[in-house]
């Protein structure tokens, strides 16, 4: 089934369905939106998408397929299309929405410096790489008042492992005029547990910046949900 399913989208939304959308979206008016479950959130971005169509069960089996909203935000077009009644109208609703949030996460640690809001940068990381289905090696470049110069994915691996070349690393980072870097990647499956390969070559990163005047602040791993600190387990 697509966003085009037969039925819904060929006729006027049923009274009673009317009637649920506007309840819903009094309630979100009066109440806010902490009082509607996630569901109903949910339901009330996909009106947009589906105005003819009962959004209610797209939304649960969404969540049920993805998680959480952020897995939901967060997911594959071609995964999101899995689910009975999601089509490019979907699909391209929820990924603007992911882009916005993503945007507007990252817009909260450029206008301050990174070290003096340290939740917003674990705020936008998770947001930016929680859900990727595959490693990804990041680096946020900063300048010596610690100000974000830079923010670069370096390296796209599998579910398990990303290829990391310290000597590219401290080359990106002279080439910016970087002297300080918080070195990002995530683990698809969800534990944020540092392997000993992570800490082997952030070290390696470290003892190569060091006489060169840059340093690693930190090297921060995303799971599913939280973020693990280098620095936090003093492995820095």
């Amino acid at each position: 089934m697509s966003d085009q399913a037969s039925g819904f989208n060929d006729k006027a939304a049923r009274p009673d369905q009317e009637g649920h959308r506007d309840r819903l979206r009094a309630r979100f008016k009066s109440a806010g939106p902490s009082a509607l479950p996630d569901y109903e959130l949910l339901e009330l971005l996909l009106f947009s998408a589906l105005p003819r169509q009962d959004t209610k069960p797209i939304a649960k089996d969404l969540l049920r397929r993805f998680r959480s909203l952020s897995g939901v935000l967060g997911a594959k077009p071609e995964r999101l299309k899995e689910v009975p009644g999601v089509g490019d109208k979907v699909t391209d609703l929820l990924k603007v929405v992911d882009a916005v949030l993503v945007r507007s996460a990252k817009e909260e640690i450029n206008e301050r410096t990174p070290l003096d809001s340290w939740s917003k940068v674990t705020d936008y990381l998770g947001i930016a790489m929680q859900h990727a289905e595959v490693e990804q090696f990041r680096i946020l470049f900063l300048d010596k008042r610690n100000g974000l110069i830079a923010d670069e994915v370096q390296q796209t691996g599998t579910v398990d492992h990303t290829p990391v070349y310290p000597r590219e690393v401290i080359r990106r980072a002279l080439e910016l005029s970087a002297t300080a870097l918080i070195l990002v990647h995530n683990h698809p499956s969800g534990d944020a547990t540092p392997s000993r390969a992570d800490i082997q070559m952030t070290r390696q990163i470290a003892d190569i910046a060091k006489p060169l005047g840059v340093e690693v602040h930190d090297h921060i791993v995303v799971g599913r949900g939280h973020t693990v600190s280098f620095r936090g387990l003093q492995l820095l």
